[in-house]
């Protein structure tokens, strides 16, 4: 009897495990098995999915590129997407006159409910994809939480807020930002008196929800934006946190500008059938954009060749990354005692202090901005038209968006990297990544800029 009785226990294990997976639904017996028993699991889920598109899959032509997807209806203008009348005159009073392609594919897909993993280069209007298919899904009579979007960064998701609303600005919707580094008690406030669209970072929207003030049973909408970089970069427990707190249901929209593999695979854990629309990664190199690079031979010359640069051009706006925040500081104080007026923004500055300097930034009163990779993600500041990186990235995936901050939606921009002899292997790495050429700058700079 004493050896029987395992064997028992394990047949009515496994029966009423059989039970549960013949009798519930696929959709949530996938999500719950991915939040119970981790994310290497999804490798389990990777061939049930007929919608999945290989990074080698068919190709469709779009007016900006080639892109691959599994969505293959195309709207080349905003009144063919049946979109309510007063979105309509929000997107037009944004000065939108026709979609982009990211736009004319991952729309409709997202408005008619399908989970989306949308990939398109900075500045292609990403964004205001995900916008638009909120503010047509949502039913502004009900004063609750319908869509929940998460950023990497305060600055990502202010943005972000601010174009919600001026979207939807004939729509009386309601939207915040929540973000740390803001009053606690008042973010609680706003969000018990109801908002359709909340905006914010990981940890705050998480504190938020675990107080109650946030309120997920009317859901309906979960995005992602810079889901890389979220997920790659020590977000992935809390969005998991988060993602656990939402209606079963909840559609899924992802949007990045760089999808590598790893990162798709731990998406797809929070996805059911997911529509794919993918930007080949040799097309990801934005156009307009003129690369250079400097040999500065060793690191303690870089801020003369720095200023050398200055003395010689004449600059609308620019800015310069750095990998650290020590560096930053340092840099700004050394531009300062060259008579340089330059203003510095990093993760270690006071919240308040962040939105002024950008404030200031994007009005044109400060020229030069120094800054960490903190900006290098979704911030746009339409007159940049120099970036320098006096620090190469240590992420390569990261170069795309440093230098997508210059020349966006066609404007004439220009990228100048900052090498060291030991940087020489990193930046025939960034090309060979990006297929792209970076040539020595020329001595006829001022002339491109």
């Amino acid at each position: 009897m004493g050896n029987r009785l395992p064997c028992i226990c394990v047949c009515i294990f496994v029966k009423k495990i059989l039970l549960y997976i013949c009798c519930t639904p696929y959709a949530y017996r996938k999500k719950m098995a991915c939040l119970i028993l981790g994310f290497p699991l999804i490798s389990f889920y990777r061939d049930d999915r007929n919608s999945e598109v290989a990074l080698d899959g068919p190709a469709g032509m779009d007016p900006e590129g080639v892109i691959e997807s599994t969505w293959h209806e195309v709207y080349d203008n905003f009144d063919d997407m049946n979109l309510r009348e007063e979105l309509l005159r929000g997107i037009y009073g944004y000065g939108f006159e026709k979609p982009s392609a990211i736009q004319q594919r991952a729309i409709i897909p997202c408005v008619k409910g399908r989970d989306v993993i949308a990939q398109a280069q900075s500045g292609t209007g990403k964004t205001a994809t995900f916008s638009i298919a909120i503010l047509q899904q949502i039913d502004t009579a009900v004063r609750e939480c319908q869509a929940l979007i998460l950023a990497p960064t305060r600055e990502l998701a202010t943005q972000i807020q601010r174009v919600v609303m001026a979207l939807g600005e004939y729509m009386k919707v309601h939207s915040h930002a929540c973000i740390g580094g803001t009053n606690v008690r008042e973010d609680a406030r706003i969000l018990e008196s109801g908002c359709h669209v909340v905006v914010g970072t990981p940890g705050r929207v998480y504190d938020m929800i675990n107080r109650k003030v946030l309120r997920t049973q009317n859901i309906k909408l979960f995005v992602l934006d810079e889901a890389d970089e979220m997920l790659s970069r020590g977000f992935k427990d809390q969005i998991q946190d988060v993602f656990k707190m939402l209606p079963p249901d909840v559609q899924v929209i992802l949007l990045s500008a760089t999808m590598p593999t790893d990162v798709l695979e731990v998406s797809r854990c929070f996805m059911r059938e997911p529509v794919s629309i993918l930007v080949k990664k040799e097309e990801l190199t934005l156009e307009g954009i003129k690369q250079f690079y400097v040999n500065v031979k060793q690191e303690n010359w870089k801020l003369g060749t720095l200023c050398d640069l200055y003395d010689t051009l004449s600059i609308t706006q620019s800015v310069i990354f750095c990998n650290t925040r020590r560096k930053v500081d340092q840099l700004t104080q050394d531009m300062s005692n060259h008579n340089f007026t330059v203003s510095a923004m990093h993760g270690d500055m006071e919240q308040r202090d962040r939105e002024v300097i950008m404030k200031q930034f994007r009005s044109g009163s400060s020229r030069v901005l120094i800054t960490t990779d903190l900006l290098a993600r979704g911030i746009d500041v339409q007159q940049v038209s120099l970036v320098i990186n006096y620090d190469l990235p240590s992420n390569r995936e990261n170069y795309i968006h440093r230098i997508g901050r210059g020349g966006r939606f066609g404007r004439k921009g220009v990228a100048i990297n900052f090498i060291t002899d030991d940087d020489r292997r990193i930046l025939k790495d960034i090309e060979q990544f990006y297929h792209t050429t970076i040539e020595e700058m020329p001595a006829n700079i001022a002339d491109l800029i």
